[in-house]
């Protein structure tokens, strides 16, 4: 089990339940703007939110934001350690950092002196377009080993410094050597892991490689806190790990929704009717399954471990469940009728 750690009131690590995040893409220094950001990323889920910090401005609206927020806040730091402190005294909650770009030892002294007093956990974030150069031309490019001996190096220079609150991440875009970068962490290190899969791309593709990487890990038993990288509004990103979570078996709450992919036997429009029954039940927070079968034959016997189901029929379908049948409706109201019994359960 990996150690614990504190982002805030969020438990990373441990044993604690797998965290969820994000970043904003709002200008930091607009306090407004990114306080909404965060306040709709909250409303679907996010649980720990990052914000970039590129210049003075940017650090010396934190304090403004926390203000504004529920959630705790990590600050995204590159090149310019005075910004990681600058952040620490307004009351950050996490500080993410390369320590191999933010200049010599001393200046990572001092980030991680300006963390510990005031119990600030550091993130050691190592990307494959970051790593360094002496570590590529040893491994001859971006390999497992040279991200993991990365991150431990980074880990290490930290702990020299009597820094040891530390979460660490290794992510590039490549997803069978990102799983393998983790992979080979889990049996090396007990610092908590920070996943993700970098520069997944736009929806329709990041999520699939987010679901293998970040999904496939968790499968495993690695990884304790996610972010989801989309090229899109960031509250999708938030959708999307959830799913993760859902699928990893991780997350109960909530609707989990089977339905067949339809074949030849299929005698109603059962694509519409699935996506219609997503949609309503987007908000339903019962732990609960649902099962929308496009064949009232077999679908109540294929899907009879779903607490309640509709299954299609010429014109009509089946209401069930647990596999036993309710009642015939019409086609136009099966998922009113759906929704109705779910209302109940």
């Amino acid at each position: 089990m990996t150690k614990r750690l504190m982002v805030g009131s969020v438990p990373v690590g441990g044993g604690a339940p797998v965290s969820i995040q994000s970043m904003c893409n709002t200008k930091t220094h607009d306090v407004a703007a990114t306080v909404a950001q965060i306040r709709a990323l909250e409303a679907a889920g996010c649980e720990i939110i990052r914000v970039a910090i590129p210049d003075q401005a940017a650090a010396e609206a934190v304090d403004k934001i926390k203000e504004q927020i529920s959630i705790p806040l990590v600050a995204d730091i590159h090149f310019n350690y005075k910004f990681a402190l600058a952040c620490a005294e307004r009351g950050i909650d996490a500080i993410r950092i390369n320590p191999g770009n933010i200049g010599g030892e001393e200046r990572v002294k001092a980030v991680a002196d300006a963390c510990r007093v005031r119990g600030i956990p550091i993130r050691v974030g190592v990307n494959g377009g970051s790593l360094e150069k002496e570590l590529r031309a040893k491994y001859g490019g971006v390999t497992a080993g040279a991200l993991v001996e990365s991150a431990l190096g980074q880990a290490g220079l930290l702990n020299r410094f009597d820094f040891d609150d530390i979460c660490i991440s290794v992510k590039c875009s490549d997803v069978p050597l990102t799983m393998a970068a983790y992979l080979a962490l889990h049996e090396q290190t007990d610092y908590p892991l920070h996943l993700g899969v970098t520069e997944a791309g736009t929806p329709s593709m990041g999520l699939v490689k987010s679901a293998m990487g970040i999904g496939g890990l968790l499968c495993l038993g690695v990884g304790d806190t996610i972010r989801v990288t989309l090229t899109a509004d960031p509250v999708e990103e938030i959708y999307a790990a959830r799913k993760i979570l859902k699928a990893a078996g991780l997350r109960k709450s909530g609707v989990n929704l089977i339905a067949c992919p339809t074949c030849g036997r299929t005698r109603i429009d059962l694509i519409p009717i699935a996506e219609e029954v997503e949609r309503r039940l987007e908000g339903c927070e019962k732990d609960i399954t649902v099962a929308v079968m496009g064949c009232a034959v077999n679908g109540p016997g294929e899907a009879s471990a779903a607490d309640i189901g509709i299954a299609g029929g010429k014109g009509e379908g089946l209401l069930f469940c647990k596999g036993e049948i309710l009642y015939k409706v019409p086609e136009e109201r099966l998922v009113d009728a759906l929704i109705e019994e779910i209302e109940k359960l």
